[in-house]
């Protein structure tokens, strides 16, 4: 039985670390170990993927192209992924269960909508809050089928189309999600299928399609980057390497360089530019990054960072930068409250459309702890401690949100 005594909030006591040392490891990168599984469903043969992030997210995708025929096992911490060729997924019998993974939603989406197919997705309650029609949109236009609820939300049953049209898709806001959703349809599409983007996104699925063989062409236009698949190519099996997590890493690397007198190696992260924008805004803050041992694994920059604690400064981090580390934000909102002098981040109100407001919870708990910060529409200000400890004792935050 509960009171309300042990039901009240209670302090959480948090000591100084001394200097941090050693070598780690970070699990894969969830949008590579998406990707792998889904190329290798589609490709002709075995392929092999070591290190996948067995995470909900991506055993969710596992779990939905078995239910279109794709044969997926695992051994030890080898996966693989015996696939049915483009153009071969099956009809699923049961409703696809997505659990909380939107990237697999959209992704298998754009895989049906060129399949003579129907399927049902479904997910989490918070999963089924998040609107599909950014997706459904485009899929559309190569002549899917969607009945879903208002918004697209799910439970949602699509019916792909054989032939589908190929189309050429300007994206109205930067997505990987939807660019990769509208190339995975095009995959099956007789033709060429290109998407324009305003501002480059993650390029994971350009990279790996190319890998497995499809031809992929990237041209900067007038308008923005366009991305053109051939379609109907053959997928040849591959042996997958996933790389460490930019995000996941985000964690050590940001703990070691504020502590003075760090010296840690994260091994294998991988670097893809369109993922490492966090790196180097701690780099102009004065942290000590070097990357060892720099190779490309699948078509992929990889290399271990070794960082060694100092003091860093704050800095304007630079809105161009926030599609590279928009799930880095709040991890660089700790070394900001840590650095001398304020630290502005602006250009990231997406953070506020997550599974929460990140920037909200993000300007609360810093202030919990006594860190000074402003929280602005579409960022925050964070003025850090000189790598004194911060003082543990509430502070306001100061807001120019609109909200109280």
């Amino acid at each position: 039985m509960h009171s309300p005594e042990t039901d009240a909030p209670r302090p959480l006591i948090a000591s100084a670390s001394p200097a941090l040392s050693g070598r780690v490891r970070v699990p894969g990168d969830k949008s590579i170990s998406h990707r792998a599984l889904m190329f290798g469903a589609l490709a002709v043969g075995e392929t092999t993927i070591s290190g996948l992030l067995e995470g909900e997210d991506v055993l969710s995708t596992a779990a939905a192209l078995r239910a279109m025929g794709a044969t997926i096992t695992r051994a030890g911490d080898v996966w693989r992924v015996w696939g049915v060729g483009v153009g071969g997924l099956l009809e699923p019998e049961t409703v696809l269960d997505m659990g909380n993974s939107g990237t697999s939603t959209r992704l298998l989406m754009g895989l049906v909508a060129s399949h003579a197919i129907s399927a049902t997705f479904t997910g989490d309650a918070s999963l089924r809050k998040r609107p599909m029609a950014r997706v459904i949109e485009p899929l559309s236009r190569m002549g899917a089928s969607f009945v879903g609820r208002s918004g697209g939300r799910l439970p949602l049953t699509m019916t792909g189309v054989v032939p589908a049209l190929p189309i050429t898709y300007r994206l109205p806001v930067a997505s990987a999600q939807v660019k990769s959703a509208v190339l995975l349809a095009g995959l099956n599409a007789p033709g060429h299928t290109t998407v324009i983007e305003p501002e480059p996104t993650r390029d994971h699925s350009e990279r790996m399609l190319r890998g497995f063989g499809a031809d992929v062409r990237v041209e900067d236009t007038p308008e923005g980057r366009a991305i053109t698949i051939v379609g109907e190519p053959e997928l040849h099996a591959c042996t997958i390497v996933v790389p460490g997590d930019p995000s996941s890493a985000a964690f050590p690397v940001v703990a070691a360089a504020i502590l003075p007198g760090s010296d840690v190696v994260v091994e294998n992260v991988g670097l893809n530019p369109t993922r490492s924008g966090l790196f180097a805004v701690l780099q102009a803050m004065g942290a000590d990054l070097t990357f060892e041992n720099a190779r490309e694994v699948g078509g992929e920059p990889v290399a271990d960072i070794r960082v060694k604690g100092t003091s860093l400064r704050g800095v304007e981090a630079p809105p161009e930068l926030a599609p590279t580390m928009i799930d880095e934000y709040p991890i660089l909102m700790v070394a900001a409250a840590l650095a001398q002098g304020r630290t502005v981040m602006r250009g990231i109100a997406e953070l506020r459309v997550k599974e929460s407001d990140r920037i909200a919870v993000m300007a609360r708990g810093l202030a919990a702890c006594g860190v000074a910060v402003e929280e602005l529409p579409d960022g925050i200000i964070v003025t850090g401690s000189g790598g004194d400890p911060v003082p543990g004792r509430p502070s306001p935050v100061i807001s120019t949100t609109g909200s109280p």
